[in-house]
């Protein structure tokens, strides 16, 4: 299996939507896919484009040379580039997350395999919301209390009442464009008449912390075949 592989903005969102269609259509209980943009977008939710001032705010976005993708999960807009490292895992839930458990569940077997891959570079990864970063939630991954990486998620029934199939997804900024990325982002809140602005200060990326942040991200796979297997999930032949 490769472990990063390398799409267009749309490409990379296509695919995920992809595998959330198999594992829902019984092509095995999970799947992972680890990918990196070829090109920069600004990646968001598709309640922002009823909002005034929406086609102004992309225009504003794409000038600037980071063209508008909508996403089907939900949360903020999200700067991607290749710079950012997407994460998604896609699975079947297993009869022992309950209704009260399975978000939390979802969270965190997408976010502590990458916190223990995170611990291994001598690292201490923390998960929670931080004030002023754009797209914030209770499960960002953090380092010193700064977001590291986004998370979110999407959810789709099975028919016949088959187990409902996730989508969880983790954006990690891996190369150091903060600046830049909180910049862009509270331009276009600005162009949507919102309030939220957001600080670079909330941010760190990997870079800041490793001298080669993406050295051994190849080894991410198997953590997150060791979570799925201790959930008692039929690995697919991509994770096998």
């Amino acid at each position: 299996m490769q472990a990063i592989r390398e799409f267009r903005v749309e490409e990379g969102l296509d695919a995920e939507r992809l595998l959330l269609d198999q594992v829902h259509g019984g092509a095995g209980d999970c799947a992972l896919l680890c990918w990196q943009p070829s090109e920069q977008a600004l990646v968001m939710p598709r309640k922002f484009s009823r909002l005034p001032g929406f086609a102004a705010a992309c225009a504003a976005s794409e000038a600037q040379g980071w063209p508008v993708a909508l996403r089907d999960t939900g949360g903020e807009p999200v700067p991607q580039s290749p710079g950012v490292l997407n994460v998604a895992l896609v699975y079947a839930v297993p009869p022992q997350d309950t209704e009260l458990t399975r978000l939390e569940s979802a969270y965190l077997r997408l976010c502590q395999p990458f916190c223990a891959w995170l611990a291994a570079q001598g690292l201490e990864p923390g998960l929670g919301a931080v004030d002023g970063a754009f797209c914030d939630g209770r499960y960002n991954i953090t380092l010193n209390a700064r977001k590291l990486a986004g998370t979110a998620q999407r959810w789709r029934r099975r028919p016949n009442a088959g187990p409902a199939v996730v989508l969880a997804h983790a954006a990690v900024m891996m190369d150091n464009q903060r600046e830049a990325m909180v910049e862009l982002v509270n331009a276009f809140y600005q162009g949507c008449g919102l309030d939220e602005r957001c600080r670079a200060s909330s941010h760190v990326a990997l870079a800041e912390c490793l001298d080669q942040p993406w050295a051994s991200v190849d080894e991410l796979p198997a953590l997150y075949r060791q979570t799925l297997v201790e959930a008692g999930l039929e690995l697919s032949e991509q994770l096998r």
